[in-house]
């Protein structure tokens, strides 16, 4: 029996047309849908539209950027579980993500905003849902390539990640200027290695019964992650989105959606990486224990508030 999908930023991209391609689903492989994002018009549209294709959906209003809404959110999801609202929870996808373009902007928490978003969100979410996911359950988080440097990267001036000690990823900049866009694209390829290392230590510590992957979508260029690059750049997104064979939220949504519920993807496990709909090897410096176990240890620090990233 299909059981029920946490999805968190629903509302556009990638995630939104994931959440439209369950809800899309037959009635037999329809699951139920608990869509995490911050409350308003454009969350209360996309459940609009997932109940309207058959789903069962209930909205989880949560800025991201506050972990006291990400705390709330998870207790109104266990509220829902415990109910009978929907059915178990089997799946939850990570998807939101945030680059933030000036990187001395800090989140409610005091974190820098595009760390706080994407990982420290997301691992305040999970360990406060541990206990509630039915057995064999999966965690989808959201990777991206940039966290290493290739050709075409370099070509087109993605910066790769700079891993420092969490506590250090986690403050957010200082001084009287905008470090700039590349220090941005440093901040959200680093958050994405924190992922990468995340997943395979949450492996760890989970043990069988809950399965851990990444999934990375393809460069989509265009999308509102792009949202702060300069103009120009912006604007050749735009254009090489149209390119054939360029990943779009239309093409990896559904994609993603599979990983969350299909067969095919059921044994992945141990921060197993898809990029696209193939899984893939990560560079080594993706694996790296001594930095996973560092980033756990911090990230527990870090979510309990013992260890503030401005007084270190």
């Amino acid at each position: 029996m299909t059981n029920t999908v946490l999805i968190t930023g629903p509302t556009r991209g990638l995630g939104r047309a994931a959440t439209l391609a369950m809800a899309g689903r037959p009635p037999a492989e329809r699951p139920d849908l608990l869509l995490v994002g911050r409350a308003g018009k454009a969350l209360t549209e996309v459940a609009a539209e997932a109940r309207a294709r058959g789903a069962t959906v209930h909205e989880v209003g949560a800025d991201l950027a506050r972990l006291a809404d990400v705390r709330a959110a998870a207790v109104a999801v266990r509220e829902l579980l415990d109910s009978g609202a929907v059915r178990p929870l089997g799946a939850l996808v990570a998807n939101a993500g945030a680059m933030s373009t000036d990187t001395r902007t800090a989140s409610a928490d005091g974190y820098e905003m595009t760390f706080a978003v994407n990982y420290m969100a997301h691992a305040q979410l999970i360990g406060d849902l541990l206990g509630a996911f039915t057995s064999p359950g999966r965690i989808v988080l959201l990777g991206s390539n940039t966290y290493s440097a290739n050709f075409w990267r370099r070509l087109l001036s993605v910066p790769e990640a700079q891993w420092r000690d969490p506590v250090e990823i986690a403050r957010p900049a200082t001084g009287a200027e905008n470090p700039g866009f590349k220090s941005s694209g440093i901040a959200y390829s680093t958050a994405k290695l924190a992922i990468l290392y995340y997943a395979h230590e949450l492996q760890r510590q989970v043990g069988a019964g809950l399965n851990v992957s990444v999934y990375e979508p393809g460069w989509m260029p265009g999308t509102a992650l792009s949202r702060g690059a300069p103009a120009f750049a912006q604007a050749m997104g735009r254009g090489l989105g149209r390119l054939p064979g360029v990943a779009t939220p239309e093409r990896s949504g559904p994609v993603l959606a599979s990983v969350a519920l299909d067969d095919r993807w059921a044994h992945l496990r141990d921060g197993a990486f898809v990029v696209r709909d193939k899984v893939v090897e990560v560079q080594p410096v993706a694996h790296d224990r001594d930095r996973e176990r560092r980033l756990w240890a911090a990230t527990a620090e870090l979510l309990t508030g013992s260890t503030s990233p401005q007084q270190r």
